[in-house]
């Protein structure tokens, strides 16, 4: 049987981390929408961990910002290009390492921590609660941290719509329509407020729950979608003014969960 690490490194070292947040309008808008709820929170001195840093386009990005940045990603591949990034970068450190083990960071470290892409990938419950546990463990009191996740309705209309819908119900969906979390599903989605009950119990302060691509990527796979730069200016506008509305959080693909460590 592989491993969790063994899955996900498969699946990153076939795929193009680096500009996925480019390629396409929706990468673009979960990058855009990410970023400027970071900057409500971090600015210049800032001391910032990112876990599940990936290839580095937000760490990188922060550091040239004038923000301190340590980057943790388990992908060996992704690490090497982060790395490749951090060249010639001032504030920024690279490590290989797991969200579930922190144990080379010290209590009460970082001002705001960024947890962008481990909770796509656990699916064992005491995994989740480690990786949780670590990052309050390492974040300020009072620190915020930003916990990104993925919609379970946002997985299945991005992606089950081409004929393939009862494999997609199958593999998420329980007989009786509960969500499904295990190994080999690579990405596995929440309800909403299922993430949320995660923190019920953490020493932590309910920010906001927000989604940063909204239906562009279900949408933009049809051949009548356009949208100019111009109008993609003023959507984004619109988005972010929009996006913690709780009628439209089920039905974006990628959402963020917003705290506060607690004093």
């Amino acid at each position: 049987m592989s491993t969790r690490q063994e899955i996900i490194s498969e699946f990153y070292e076939a795929c193009h981390e680096e500009d996925r947040l480019e390629r396409s309008r929706h990468g673009q808008l979960e990058y855009a929408t990410t970023m400027a709820y970071i900057h409500r929170f971090a600015g210049k001195g800032t001391k910032v961990l990112e876990l599940g840093a990936g290839t580095g386009r937000y760490s990188v990005a922060l550091a040239k910002e004038g923000m301190e940045v340590t980057a943790v990603e388990l992908v060996p591949r992704n690490v090497e290009v982060l790395r490749e990034r951090c060249k010639g970068v001032a504030g920024i450190e690279a490590f290989e390492g797991d969200a579930t083990d922190l144990s080379r960071f010290s209590d009460d470290t970082y001002d705001v921590s960024l947890v962008f892409g481990p909770m796509y990938h656990l699916y064992d419950k005491a995994e989740i609660n480690k990786a949780i546990d670590e990052v309050i463990r390492v974040t300020k009191p009072g620190g915020v941290i930003l916990f990104a996740f993925i919609s379970v309705y946002g997985i299945m209309y991005a992606n089950y719509l081409q004929g393939n819908w009862a494999a997609g119900e199958e593999e998420n969906f329980t007989p009786d329509y509960k969500t499904r979390h295990f190994k080999e599903q690579l990405f596995t989605g929440y309800e909403v407020p299922e993430f949320e009950a995660l923190f019920e119990t953490k020493p932590v302060t309910y920010i906001t729950t927000a989604g940063v691509d909204g239906m562009v990527e279900s949408l933009e796979g049809r051949e009548d979608f356009a949208i100019s730069d111009e109008d993609f200016e003023a959507f984004k506008k619109w988005y972010l003014a929009i996006c913690e509305k709780r009628e439209l959080l089920g039905m974006t693909n990628h959402l963020l969960y917003i705290c506060r460590k607690k004093q």
